[in-house]
């Protein structure tokens, strides 16, 4: 059921709890009350999401593997035995994969008349279009390399797509004394699926109102014999190889740690593998050279299909309509923060708070573009941990910069897959005139903050602006966030102390208002939790409510246990990671946890306390998990304002009530359904409220 630790704490395996996660988004694809292409998008997400789990966790189980038997004993688990359950569930998970895109995906397409074709049974004009197509744009993308004994072997980029393609030399048109090659010996060559220069799909001709969609790789497939002029083509196999993410650096005060994750993230690439995903098909000997070429191991190799890269699904075109899609959701308006209002005049008097997507992201945009062009405005300090690629939060940035406000942007550099473009985006801030200030030794800093210090009457005026998701607004319209804007100087004087901390002008804060991890976090919500145990114990109303994306710190989920048994109502919507295991007699029994998977990715997070009837409300950047605790910096901050609060009670309760997208987590995670009633789809439920409230 799950592991112990010292303390005799059940937990289930963080890995083991991710993949049971990874598995409500496969429940999504398989719901047929998703609309088909949002089916597919689902698929795609639960492809792209065992990438990364490759690249991360796997890779570094892997490396566990690698250290001396002594040092892995010292280990509270045995790496070798996680692995394997980790690779049964994997296994599992993709053959439920298969099945749903074979047998309801492709069936649903086709009851649309779109048809995902191969090379094969084209008509004439459909095969004249690809192979034009193929001259056009595929081929001055290739370059064909073979695999020889004695030649340098080709490098396989990570995630990258290639056909293992298995010729042989056809024989001359004159022919010569010379000995010529045994007819049954084989060549072997590789080619790179260019896919991230051309679209994966591409559209062919129509015909009677029937739509069809080829493959990239298919279009490569047809035309081989003009890649390989001299050969004859005896069968093309997909393979990918996936390698570990991790940057390997060491974060120490010595040293410049920009410069050393500039040179590794040129070695990511190099990293070692941790997947190699090949065509079922593929002959056993191919299978074999290709795995002495590229210095593979057993445990590398995972049986595949003709197709990899699902994760490129979420741009298979649509020709059917927009009836396959969801249907638009048009973002509401805050009406004290609308447009033709004043984004500072109306946080100077009065708290402000979004819920994005619900709510559109430009206010946030809005307030920083008044910043910029306030003649009040002295200064903008602001942490960026992903930010969009064309960002528009940037651009005020630099337009704020240019106009002479000092702008002071903490950049994280250590957030994983978003080194090179946060690296980019912090050069090019200096280069405006902005200070840039660069990861903490051994600290990420995930915590989302912006502050804004104006000089009002010879009098210093801060506004703050705090979140619980990333300053991005693309994916302000995929991710539930809150964002919340105040004026309010016990709140803004400590976000001032927290950029103290980040610029090192102090090593620590006073914080009584603001939790901020590593420093008070932790020990706040202990005490708010054993306040709530007290008044249990004494008969008295005693819940904790709490909304986030992972619970994995084992101490704190030992203290939802103690308060657990304390008699404390604990209601809890974990979207991914819970180590916690609900619902066990004498541990936690009062405890009940949900997940809710559907349009959009839950990631806000929320903390309520009952707190002897006064009721305590703290949005938060920081899940519950040990890194975000202790090696981080995170911050969690109060809502004080009684119809802000009134909101966040009654989004609380209309996702506990959830009874179409919500899951149950049980000691066994089998992601069962609640039992049917009353139909409640809180999202949807969400956006109603919010739209009858403005």
């Amino acid at each position: 059921m799950g592991k112990t630790i010292p303390g005799n704490i059940r937990l289930k395996d963080r890995d083991l709890s991710w993949l049971s996660f990874n598995h409500r988004v496969l429940q999504e694809a398989a719901d047929p009350d998703v609309p088909l292409y949002e089916r597919i998008k689902f698929l795609a997400i639960f492809s792209s999401n065992i990438d990364e789990f490759f690249r991360v966790r796997v890779a570094s189980l892997r490396a566990l593997l690698r250290l001396k038997k002594k040092a892995q004993k010292q280990l509270e688990f045995d790496p070798e035995a996680l692995l394997k359950r980790i690779l049964k569930v994997v296994d599992r998970q993709q053959e439920e994969f298969g099945e749903i895109y074979r047998s309801q995906i492709q069936e649903g397409l086709r009851k649309q008349r779109i048809f995902l074709v191969t090379g094969e049974g084209l008509d004439d004009t459909q095969e004249r279009f690809a192979r034009l197509y193929f001259r056009r744009e595929v081929s001055p993308l290739l370059t064909p390399r073979f695999l020889s004994a004695k030649d340098e072997k080709p490098f396989l980029e990570n995630r990258y797509l290639y056909l293992a393609v298995q010729l042989t030399s056809k024989p001359p048109v004159f022919p010569q004394k010379r000995k010529r090659r045994p007819k049954n010996e084989f060549q072997y060559a590789l080619i790179e699926i260019p896919s991230d220069g051309i679209p994966r799909f591409i559209e062919l001709p129509s015909r009677e109102n029937h739509h069809y969609i080829i493959f990239l790789d298919d279009v490569i497939r047809l035309c081989l014999e003009e890649v390989f002029p001299n050969h004859d083509i005896h069968g093309s196999y997909a393979v990918k190889l996936t390698r570990d993410a991790e940057l390997y650096i060491d974060d120490e005060f010595s040293g410049d740690l920009l410069e050393k994750i500039k040179k590794a993230l040129g070695r990511r690439s190099e990293g070692i593998p941790s997947r190699f995903l090949y065509d079922a098909d593929i002959p056993g000997r191919f299978l074999s050279i290709l795995v002495d070429a590229f210095g593979l191991r057993k445990e590398d190799l995972v049986r595949g299909g003709r197709y990899h890269n699902f994760h490129d699904f979420l741009d298979l075109p649509n020709p059917g309509g927009p009836h396959l899609e969801y249907e638009p959701m048009p973002q509401l308006q805050r009406e004290a923060l609308g447009p033709g209002r004043g984004i500072v005049t109306s946080v100077r008097s009065r708290d402000a708070m979004l819920y994005f997507p619900y709510h559109g992201y430009d206010p946030v945009i809005r307030f920083l573009e008044e910043a910029a062009d306030d003649p009040a405005t002295q200064s903008i300090h602001v942490t960026l941990y992903r930010v969009a690629r064309h960002s528009r939060v940037v651009e005020q940035l630099l337009r704020a910069a240019h106009k002479g406000k000092d702008v002071v942007a903490f950049v994280e550099v250590k957030a994983r897959f978003d080194e090179d473009s946060n690296i980019r985006w912090a050069e090019e801030l200096e280069r405006a005139g902005g200070r840039v200030l660069y990861s903490l030794p051994g600290l990420k800093v995930h915590a989302k903050l912006c502050l804004v210090t104006r000089e009002v009457g010879g009098n210093v005026e801060r506004l703050a602006y705090l979140s619980t998701g990333n300053f991005n607004e693309k994916a302000a319209r995929l991710y539930t966030d809150f964002g919340f804007f105040t004026a309010k100087s016990p709140v803004t004087s400590e976000v001032a102390q927290v950029f103290d901390i980040l610029s090192r002008r102090a090593n620590e804060g006073r914080f009584e208002t603001l939790l901020v991890a590593p420093f008070t976090m932790r020990s706040r919500f202990v005490d708010l939790i054993d306040e709530e145990i007290s008044n249990a114990r004494s008969g008295e109303e005693a819940f904790v409510i709490a909304k986030m994306n992972s619970l994995q710190d084992p101490a704190m989920i030992a203290k939802l246990y103690e308060a657990s048994s304390a008699g404390v109502s604990i209601s809890l919507l974990v979207r991914g990671i819970c180590s916690l295991i609900p619902g066990v007699r004498n541990m936690s029994e009062n405890i009940r946890v949900f997940s809710i998977v559907d349009r959009f990715l839950e990631h806000a997070r929320l903390f309520w306390f009952h707190h002897g009837g006064e009721e305590l409300m703290f949005l938060s950047s920081a899940d519950w998990m040990e890194r975000n605790l202790k090696r981080r910096i995170e911050v969690a901050f109060p809502v004080e304002d009684e119809t802000i609060r009134e909101e966040l009670r009654e989004i609380l309760r209309l996702q506990l009530r959830d009874s179409v997208k919500a899951r149950i987590l049980n000691a066994r995670q089998d992601n069962a359904h609640r039992p049917s009633g009353e139909p409640l789809r809180s999202q949807y439920a969400i956006y109603d409220y919010l739209k009858e409230r403005e």
